[in-house]
Order: C-alpha cells, then structure tokens, then sequence
C-alpha cells in the first residue's frame, strides 16, 4: 500500500464511521482526498466508499470550498481566461421533464441586454430535457476551452461549456450516479465550480440542507456574489407561484430572501407526456400572456440576472 492510499484510507475511516461517529474534514483535508481522488488512476475502491460515505454523513460547507479548490485544480487553465465584467454564471445539471426551461428564455433576454452569460452542465440527462439541447436549437456556441468560451462571450454574450470539457475528471466522476445509485456531491460541486469565474452566480438546488452549505462554500471560496434558491426541478429557475428558501450572498454576508406569490397556477407536479414537447413549449414563451405563470416567472428571472450582474440598481423589495 502506498503513503497516498494509506492516508486516504485514514480519511475515508473518519467519515464513514456511521451516524455517530463520523467526523466532518477540514478544507485542506477535503481538497487532498479528492485531488487524489480525481485523478485518472485512482483506486476505485476507494472512490466509490469516499463518494458513498459522504453522501451518507453529508458535506459541509468547508468540505465543499475544498473540493471545489480540488477540481479547479483539474480545469485546464483555470484562472488564465476569465469572464467579462458583469458576468453571470449559470450551471444546469437537472434538467427539465415538467415544464419549459423559463429561465433559459430569461438568459436569452438577459444576453440581449448586455448581460454576458456562461452556462455549463452535462449534454444529456436521462428523461430529461438539458439546457444544452434547448440551447443548440437556439443557436448559442458551445465552447470547447476556456479560452474559446472567454471569446465567445464577448462576441456573443452567451456560452455554453460542457463540463465534459471543463474537467473530464469531475465529469468521470459525475457520471458514476447510475453505479452508484445515488447522486454524489460531484453534482454539487460542479454548479459551484464557476471556472470562468463570473462575479455574479444564479444556482438552483433541489435538497433543502443545501441552501446553507453552498451559500457558505461561496463565502469561503471568494465568491463576491450569488443567489441560492431551491429552483424548478432543481434548475436555477425560480418559482413564480411560490418560492421557497432564497439564500442572497454578497461577499461574507448571507440573507434569506423572501418573494411573494404571484398567484399563478402551481408549477407542475408531474412529466409531459412527450418530452419533446418542451422544446415546442420554449418557442412559445416569448408570445406568453402577460397574465401566466411562465411570464411571472421570466420577470422573476430578468429581476435576479441583473442583481447578479450587479450592473444595474434595481429598485426591488427583495434586494
């Protein structure tokens, strides 16, 4: 056994020690284990039993900031090619399979404001509609570095960057979800990865506990600003008919943000029939009724683009 197995194998003991007893790692502790983890040759062995036990204890804030600080460190690049001023991040890994991808629409409108964009997530997603499918139909350029995706928002406002390309080693990582039959906190740690480093961030979740843990990861890893929200299928969408958990982080301060409901039918509980359907339904957002859900929402959505891009003074109650 080698001094790095051995001193994994002691740090996966201290987190897989049960309900009881075991105990959280420090942020150097986090970014060591999965930097170790990350690479190529890694003991899968010991891969999976890290990845299992830390879905079974839960992460924590700190342990987070160091397996965003382990990742980052497998970006190719990282910290040569930044985003524009004003820049907002927009990471999509759920995907969508009840209702059109409103935020996307809001992204679009966004971008045609001025309001450069970097989306990144995964290009499919079993039963589920990604925000790469609906942006390859609206002709936005996918970039395949980091350099490219800095040009690309320049010219165009908006990209899209695959996080196969962004780190294929979290992407492995992130792609061990049917094996292991439960999501990992790679899903986590790639919507806070921010590899083109936008000061502002919109990022959805779907489990509650986790509204705490990312604003605090955002804090600890210098993000200057973002807004957490339990978003539509786990998407950074928020709701329009109700809105619950909104985390604002600016710099070392965390609010909870309140939204009032709008009134509108409740965002739906169950898949379309048809997921191709959806694609239909996206064209038709912008020709929404004033009085709907889905035009709620993308006024919803217009609000928190600019808040993120802290451009603009925005006179709102929630701000």
């Amino acid at each position: 056994m080698t001094k790095s197995t051995a001193d994994l194998a002691l740090l996966i003991k201290r987190i897989a020690r049960g309900k009881h007893g075991s105990d959280h790692l420090n942020r150097p502790e986090a970014a060591f284990i999965l930097t170790e983890l990350l690479k190529p040759d890694a003991d899968m062995l010991q891969l999976g039993a890290f990845l299992i036990a830390e879905r079974m204890k839960g992460e924590t804030s700190d342990e987070l900031a160091g397996f965003v600080d382990a990742a980052r460190q497998h970006c190719q690049d990282f910290g040569e090619h930044t985003a524009p001023k004003y820049a907002v991040y927009l990471p999509c890994y759920a995907g969508k399979r009840r209702a059109p991808h409103t935020y996307l629409a809001a992204a679009l409108k966004a971008r045609d404001a001025g309001i450069p964009i970097f989306v990144h997530g995964v290009e499919h997603i079993e039963d589920r509609i990604t925000a790469w499918q609906i942006l390859e139909r609206e002709d936005v350029r996918r970039a395949q570095t980091l350099s490219q995706a800095h040009q690309i928002m320049l010219s165009d406002g908006l990209v899209y960057m695959d996080l196969a390309q962004i780190s294929p080693n979290l992407h492995r990582i992130y792609q061990l979800r049917p094996r292991l039959g439960v999501r990992s906190f790679a899903n986590t740690v790639a919507r806070l990865l921010n590899p083109m480093q936008c000061s502002g961030q919109l990022n959805g979740f779907f489990h509650t506990p986790y509204a705490d843990y990312m604003a605090q990861a955002n804090v600890l890893l210098g993000q200057p600003r973002s807004l957490i929200f339990m978003g539509a299928e786990g998407e950074p969408e928020l709701y329009a008919d109700r809105q619950k958990i909104v985390k604002s982080q600016i710099g070392n301060m965390v609010s909870d943000i309140s939204f009032k409901d709008s009134g509108f039918t409740p965002y739906p509980k169950t898949a379309v029939e048809n997921l191709d359907s959806l694609f239909e339904a996206f064209k038709q957002l912008p020709s929404q009724a004033v009085a709907s859900r889905e035009h709620a929402t993308i006024e919803r959505m217009n609000d928190v683009f600019l808040w993120a891009s802290a451009q603009h003074h925005i006179s709102k109650s929630w701000l």
